[in-house]
């Protein structure tokens, strides 16, 4: 769709997911790891906003942002995050064959050029997403108990009081059905809640 634009509200709170290039298993690597961290960290300087909730995987990642309320660019924000962590990984990635077309924008064959965005617009809303985020690696089979995943804010939110930590999304059932911003095969998912379902799906 040549007139899509995304919407880009001062001071909301967005539910994000963003991929590697091709699903490369890279962003648990230490060096990257590392990388995204102090990415961030420097696009806060000039850009800030507030990391809600926070879910690494090898492969993608979830997250929740609150943008300042003067300021609602996100995709200003994750430009930054992704030129910053693919230029950091440079040396980590030499060895991968990678398109001219990336090495010009910086991208370097690391990361999916678009990412799936959802404007938050309740506290429930924000709850389920906060839930799903916690919950993605048991979800993918990565561990049999959410609080043994570690690249996560699961732990801030046990330390907060908010999980117990033996939370693994016992009593919400609907979190089996979520998708929330998953991509499959080419395609982001529609959120069937906007359509008054409470059942939600977001292509993974």
């Amino acid at each position: 769709m040549p007139n899509y634009r995304r919407a880009r509200d001062a001071g909301a709170t967005y539910f994000f997911t963003v991929c590697t290039h091709r699903r490369q298993p890279l962003l648990t690597q230490e060096p990257v790891r590392i990388a995204l961290r102090q990415a961030i960290e420097r696009t806060r300087t000039t850009r800030p906003f507030t990391i809600d909730a926070w879910v690494l995987l090898p492969d993608h990642l979830h997250c929740l942002w609150t943008l300042p309320a003067v300021d609602g660019d996100f995709s200003a924000r994750w430009a930054m995050v992704k030129q910053y962590t693919s230029k950091l990984c440079r040396e980590h990635l030499a060895q991968r064959g990678l398109p001219a077309s990336r090495h010009k924008r910086y991208e370097l064959g690391f990361w999916q050029r678009r990412f799936w965005e959802h404007r938050i617009r309740d506290e429930r809303d924000f709850g389920q997403h906060v839930d799903y985020i916690h919950w993605n690696p048991l979800k993918h089979g990565y561990v049999q108990r959410v609080a043994d995943w570690p690249h996560s804010t699961f732990h801030r939110y046990v330390a907060q009081g908010v999980y117990p930590m033996d939370w693994a999304g016992v009593g919400h059932a609907e979190l089996t059905e979520m998708e929330f911003g998953e991509y499959r095969d080419g395609v982001w998912g529609i959120p069937r809640w906007s359509l008054g379902n409470t059942e939600m799906e977001f292509g993974e």
